[in-house]
């Protein structure tokens, strides 16, 4: 596991970095580590290794939604880490308990790409808002339907889980980039990923870490370009932005 470090707050995570990169983010705080997402399952002991290179514990966990790539090592870090907390977004936790039906006033699509069940339950549910830490808690749905991303205060960076991706060029969730093409077939609904993109691109993030690809410096110029191109491909009529 590649272990990067993108300031003085955050530390990039990544299993199978030239092949199929997948990341997940230590944030160090003063008590100890958020650490989110979990990466794919088996990625539980390497996770605990790197924490032990930076010396400090992990006292929270924290996912961005429940596919399988991004919560596989949920119920492996737990049963390491029993006395963590672990932080679900409240609709996200649904889905991560084996519920896949969707929502009164969701769009009615299909869910798309390996949602896991996991056995371990939270410990605390997080709405819009709210704060974990130096993050704030952000809505982001679309890739699925509870997805959240987290906003550090202290420098504004953004950890967006699968909301953007950078791999194969940066692109909002659903926009096909055939080099690296498993976020956008693992996309719930489109037009609600392309709201959720603009509202976190009025943010105006010093730093974009994604779940798929590099993390991003000076991130706007970037991100405007992919939501250009989302609602090119895609047409802006049909999404509200707020």
């Amino acid at each position: 596991m590649k272990m990067t470090a993108h300031s003085d707050h955050l530390v990039e995570l990544t299993r199978f970095p030239l092949v199929f990169p997948v990341s997940c983010y230590f944030v160090k705080e003063d008590d100890g580590l958020t650490l989110i997402d979990t990466g794919m399952s088996g990625t539980g002991k390497q996770i605990l290794a790197a924490a032990e290179e930076i010396g400090q514990p992990i006292v929270r966990i924290a996912l961005t939604h429940s596919h399988g790539d991004h919560a596989g090592s949920l119920d492996e870090l737990h049963e390491l880490l029993p006395d963590a907390e672990v932080l679900v977004g409240n609709r996200e936790a649904k889905l991560l308990a084996g519920d896949r039906s969707l929502e009164t006033g969701e769009p009615q699509e299909k869910l798309r790409g390996g949602y896991l069940t996991a056995e371990t339950t939270p410990t605390r549910l997080l709405n819009h808002g709210d704060r974990v830490g130096s993050l704030e808690v952000l809505a982001a749905p679309g890739h699925t339907p509870g997805q959240i991303a987290f906003f550090d205060t202290r420098d504004q960076t953004l950890i967006a889980g699968d909301a953007f991706q950078t791999r194969a060029g940066i692109a909002v969730s659903g926009t096909v980039k055939w080099l690296f093409p498993f976020p956008a077939f693992a996309t719930w609904h489109k037009p609600t990923a392309l709201e959720s993109a603009h509202l976190l691109r009025a943010l105006a993030p010093s730093r974009l870490a994604v779940g798929h690809g590099k993390v991003l410096e000076n991130p706007a110029g970037e991100m405007d370009r992919a939501i250009a191109d989302a609602e090119s491909a895609w047409g802006r009529a049909a999404v509200h932005v707020a």
